[in-house]
This record gives C-alpha cells, structure tokens and sequence, in this order.
C-alpha cells in the first residue's frame, strides 16, 4: 500500500515545527517530536542517521551501561528519558533533504530566536526596575536571577542564542543575495547579540568570541584579527556592570561570581575520574551531595564558595566522572568527527558565497560554540540545547552529503 503523499510532507513540516519550537520549550517540542516520528514511520520517507550518529549511539550505549552497574539505577533514569531527544537526529536528517529546506529551518530559528531575545531584553528592563525599586546595584540584584526568555534557566536561554547569533553571523559572512536581507538580518543580530551580552553568562561570551572569531577568520582575515581592538573598545564603553562581569573572569568577586566553585567541581570530578575511570559512578550520581563530599579534594576548606554542586560545569570532566572515560571520548569524538567532516565538504565547495557554505560554516561555528562553552558548563544535559545541536548537525550532514561527499544518497551520512 503507497502511503498518501501529503504525509512526506507533513513528516517535513513536524520535524521543523518540533525544531524551531524547542525555543519556546521542551513540552511542545517534543510533543511535535513523537508526533513526527510516527508521522515519518508511515511516510515511506526513507529513514536515514547522519554518520555522527554512529558515535553517538555508542555514547548512549556507554550511558546504559554505566547505569546497570550503578549503585542507584533508578536515581539515573532520567538520562534514558532524555536519549528521546537523540531521534532528533533521524527525524531531522530524514525529512531535511534539500539545502532550501534547510533554510527555512534556518530562518525560523533566527526569526523565533530574536524573539526570544526581545523578550529577554524585556525581562532586564523589568530587572533595571526591580533593582532601582529596592535601591540596589543592578550588578548583585541581577547576578543570581538573569534574563531566561522563554527558558527556565539563563544558561539555557543563552546557550540556544548562542547558536541563533551564529546562524546569523554566517549567514550575513557567507550566504548568496545577503544585501537584499541586511535590513532585517542585522537587526535580528543585533538583538540577539545585545540579549546575549545582558544574558551575563560569561562562558557563552568566551564560546561567542571563539566561534566567532572562526567565523571571520574565515571571511576576512583582517576582520578576524581586527576582532580583538573592537571587543576592547567595546568594554571600554560598556556600562559598568558588564565591565564588572567581564573583569570577574579574570578577577572574580569572593562571593557573588566566585570562579573557585567550578574549580572545586573540575577536581573533585578528577578524583571521581581516577576512582571509576571505565563505567564512573553512574548517571546522575554525582547530583548526591554525599557522593560530590565523599570525592571532595581533602585540602579543600568548608564551607564552599557559592555555586551549584549537583554537576561538575564541564561536559568532558562530568561525563568521564558519571559513565566513565569511554563515553567522554565518544561524544567528544561525535564533535570532533562533525568538525571533520564539515570541514572537508566546505573544501569540496567552489570558492565565494553559497547556502552550502553558509550552512556548513554555521553547523561548524556551533560545534566550536559548544564544546568551548562545555568547558565551563553541562551544556549538553540541557534537552533544549541538545535538541537544537542534533538538529543542526542534521543540517550540516544534509549539505555535506550534497556536495560529494556521499555517493549512495540512501546510506548513512
């Protein structure tokens, strides 16, 4: 029995609407997620895992592994619930099959992300005002409550604007016709990018900075070097309180934005790491507060400094430490793998703009914003972030197996 058509088409519209609504929260998202993956399963639309899968799967198979020998099973299994959000990558790379498609994804992600960066910047005003209501510096009545948007949390919020600034920077840096969107497309960047500096969040600045730079380097590499003198100037006529945050990565207050609690975190994951270096100590297991005390350095002073202790605010440390060192390596090597990839496809390209290179450049900026802000965050434990990820490696997948470098358009990508 041939399926009716207009399902390969609605399977393409609810894999997109599942996308671009992660911005607005997991529920609805992932509703239109189950809602797709039943829809595509009866499409006769081609099921298809781009190639990055492959070490995925395997991190997700370590994950289980870890947990059947962990002392507490149940207290994990909110990671197996979370591995739904990995189908992300059949649904997505199934239905996107064409560099147009993949552009509207693009475009509803820019133009729902500089929504949700305007209501961020809302959110700062109302915060201005609260601070001014009961006579306080905005900088400590800010601190421990930033803008969120539609998220729960600012470290989620700003950890999906980062991938919407970079959207937008590639696409103004490499896309075909820009001249014609600059009226629009330097705005929306604009917004986002002021959501961002607001946002507070110092390790997304560092992971903005990092891909960003890539990205010019890979435009002009006079723009790229240039970059330097224009971000100091800019500090230089920041408002006070971003000067403050921006001074505390290097000189940190005591207190109020105390670098020492993540350090405490990276050593005390390393003694976790050298104790249970193949399977860790279980998914979750570290959330214990008397799990997190028993692997405390011993020259470490009580009490601790502000901070949250239930992860260890690194992706590579946190997941060597819970599911051991193989399953780091795995989804470190995922990345890395994607980087590779990408980059020999971009190089496959003929030279000046195109939508493959700006959606390769962009999936490839996203990837170096991700693993540096994991350096200092359990970025990917966020299903909204981890979700708008998988996606956009379905995007770069999707270009690269369009430029050659597959010649089976049916095998894995």
């Amino acid at each position: 029995m041939v399926p009716p058509p207009y399902l390969e088409k609605l399977s393409l519209w609810l894999a997109c609407a599942s996308a671009i609504a992660i911005l607005l929260g997991i529920s609805v998202s992932q509703i239109l997620l189950a809602v797709a993956l039943g829809v595509l399963l009866l499409s006769g639309v081609p099921l298809q895992w781009p190639r990055i899968s492959l070490p995925l799967g395997l991190f997700l198979l370590w994950t289980l592994l870890s947990l059947a020998f962990s002392p507490d099973p149940a207290g994990g299994l909110d990671q197996v619930r979370k591995m739904f959000v990995f189908l992300t990558l059949l649904i997505v790379f199934s239905n996107v099959r064409s560099v147009k498609t993949a552009k509207w994804l693009i475009f509803g992600w820019m133009a729902v992300g500089t929504f949700t960066a305007g209501r961020g910047l809302l959110q700062f005003a109302r915060d201005v005002a609260g601070a001014r209501a009961a006579h306080r510096d905005l900088y400590h009545y800010y601190i421990a409550d930033r803008i969120s948007g539609f998220m729960s949390h600012w470290m989620t919020f700003s950890g999906q604007e980062l991938f919407i600034l970079l959207l937008l920077a590639a696409f103004l840096l490499f896309a075909p016709n820009v001249k014609k969107h600059l009226w629009l497309a330097i705005p929306c960047a604009l917004a986002v990018g002021l959501a961002l500096i607001l946002s507070d969040t110092r390790s997304i600045w560092i992971a903005s900075v990092v891909a960003g730079f890539y990205l010019l380097w890979n435009w002009r590499r006079a723009a790229a070097l240039a970059m330097p003198v224009v971000l100091a100037l800019g500090l230089l006529v920041a408002p006070a309180p971003i000067q403050k945050r921006a001074k505390s990565i290097v000189y940190p207050e005591t207190q109020t934005d105390s670098n020492q609690h993540r350090k405490i975190c990276w050593r005390t994951g390393w003694q976790m790491i050298q104790a249970h270096p193949v399977l860790g100590l279980g998914p979750d297991e570290i959330r214990k507060e008397k799990i997190f005390f028993a692997y405390l350095p011993a020259d470490v002073t009580k009490p601790l400094p502000d901070g949250f202790y239930q992860h260890l605010h690194n992706i590579y440390i946190q997941y060597a430490a819970e599911r051991g060192v193989p399953a780091a390596l795995f989804i470190t090597g995922a990345m890395l793998l994607a980087l590779w990839d990408f980059r020999r496809a971009l190089a496959l390209l003929p030279p000046g703009r195109s939508d493959a290179r700006f959606l390769l450049q962009a999936a490839i900026a996203c990837i170096i914003g991700t693993m540096v802000s994991g350096v200092f965050e359990y970025n990917l434990n966020d299903s909204e972030v981890l979700a708008m990820f998988l996606a956009l490696m379905c995007v770069g997948y999707m270009v690269r197996a369009r430029t050659g470098e597959e010649s089976q358009p049916n095998a894995v990508a």
